[in-house]
């Protein structure tokens, strides 16, 4: 593939990324945050395997980049515990992660995936019960 052809499909793909992020709502936004990290994960897994060392970098590097998004996006105001576990939780998945990136470790990205797995899973399976209460208006929408 020509460099034009990878760099107008790349600028193709960021477009449309950036479509689905202008119109989504705050669920939606995690969980393209969530699907996005476990993306950069699995990303990182083959550039492990296949010993790309600078793409290998750049995976991990988004994968942690996404994690202080999720971080950053708790309200710790509203059920601080559950939001302070979760803030640990991403924490550490960080932790691990900066540990699988140095040391080649699979199990520990094993861990990560794991661990992020049902907070993903839960979270689109949500979706419906909060657009019904996003339509009777008993969840403020983000603005």
């Amino acid at each position: 593939m020509s460099y034009m052809m990878r760099n107008g499909s790349a600028l193709y793909a960021q477009t449309r990324a950036q479509g689905s992020v202008e119109g989504a709502d705050r669920h939606q936004l995690l969980a393209m945050l969530l699907d996005g990290l476990v993306d950069r994960m699995t990303q990182a897994r083959g550039h492990i395997l296949h010993k790309d060392m600078p793409a290998k970098g750049h995976a991990f590097s988004k994968a942690i980049g996404i994690l202080g998004e999720l971080r950053a996006s708790l309200d710790h105001s509203v059920e601080p515990t559950l939001t302070g576990r979760l803030d640990a939780l991403y924490d550490y998945i960080t932790r691990r992660l900066l540990h699988a990136q140095l040391n080649d470790d699979l199990r520990a990205l094993d861990e990560c995936e794991r661990l992020i797995a049902p907070i993903r899973q839960a979270w689109h399976a949500i979706r419906e019960p909060y657009l019904a209460e996003m339509a009777k208006g008993k969840v403020q929408a983000a603005t």
